[in-house]
């Protein structure tokens, strides 16, 4: 067994299309499923049932997918390891993080970081929360900056950050001039809102139900750049954390705090359990910290 056939099989596990895997993987799909023959051969049953045009996983198939990323975790252990005997001069940190925090949360940190450790390979991904969870249990990322709580036995999260969420109108709307809102301006006016598989949008949804109603957006888009943008346009108002509002600083839009009740969100930086922590796992965890203890990211 090699451990590039264990590589096409998980990529065929996720995608459920031989397809679809091999353009994934940058290879033809004849060699794929030549592949996945040997490795069922090797194994000795299939790991894959082929039902007309469905691929589904047998029994066999969920327990070595199970068993494979269990030799994966332990490659990157190992060469995490081996890279912190080397201290910082070189090596990886892969880390996942809401949109948000990527704009206004991490640039300090990661500054700090890189001018400290220049020859550490640090790579930011902005990812939704689900993401973020697939992909530290995964062994895809090193840290996950999330929203709490992210509820896992492999997983251990550290608070971070509350984040409060406010309403942004465009700044010719009836609310743009208010000291604060209730969130049932949502069944009031026309919304723009993440959609309902977000985490945050998830939240607004408890919240407006709390109150007896749905929102029902006029528009549903994937970024809040495209929200914002929206928003500055007239389309409608939305709820978004109030320091990326103030972040960004659109002169299209205007601030509103939410209140009775207030909505908050908590942040935190997340990771698996029975992994290594390298040292520049260690460092960049600890620089964050102090950054937000400190404040020094507003």
């Amino acid at each position: 067994m090699e451990l590039k056939q264990l590589e096409y099989f998980i990529a065929v596990c996720r995608e459920l299309h031989f397809t679809r895997a091999a353009e994934k993987l940058g290879i033809a799909q004849p060699s794929l499923s030549q592949q996945i023959r040997l490795l069922e051969h090797e194994i000795g049953t299939p790991l894959f049932d082929r039902v007309g045009k469905k691929t589904v996983m047998t029994e066999a198939g969920r327990a070595l997918l199970h068993h494979s990323y269990n030799v994966f975790h332990e490659l990157s252990q190992a060469r995490a390891v081996i890279s912190e005997l080397q201290g910082l001069k070189r090596g990886t940190l892969k880390i996942g993080a809401l949109l948000t925090v990527v704009n206004y949360l991490l640039p300090p940190t990661v500054i700090g970081f890189h001018r400290s450790y220049p020859n550490v390979e640090l790579s930011i991904l902005g990812l939704r929360t689900g993401d973020i969870f697939d992909g530290l249990l995964q062994n895809e990322l090193d840290l996950g900056i999330a929203l709490l709580p992210m509820e896992h036995d492999d997983l251990v999260s550290i608070p971070l950050h509350e984040e409060n969420l406010a309403l942004a109108a465009p700044v010719d709307h009836p609310f743009a001039d208010r000291p604060h809102v209730s969130l049932d301006v949502l069944k009031e006016t026309p919304s723009v809102l993440l959609p309902v598989t977000y985490s945050m949008r998830r939240l607004i949804d408890e919240h407006c139900r709390a109150h007896g109603f749905a929102p029902r957006p006029v528009m549903e888009m994937t970024t809040m750049e495209s929200i914002v943008n929206m928003v500055g346009k007239g389309v409608g108002v939305t709820v978004l954390p109030k320091a990326y509002l103030d972040y960004i600083d659109n002169p299209n839009i205007r601030t509103v705090p939410i209140q009775n009740p207030s909505i908050t969100t908590q942040i935190g930086l997340v990771y698996r359990k029975n992994k290594h922590l390298c040292a520049a796992s260690r460092v960049f965890m600890e620089q964050l910290i102090a950054t937000i203890k400190a404040g020094s990211f507003k």
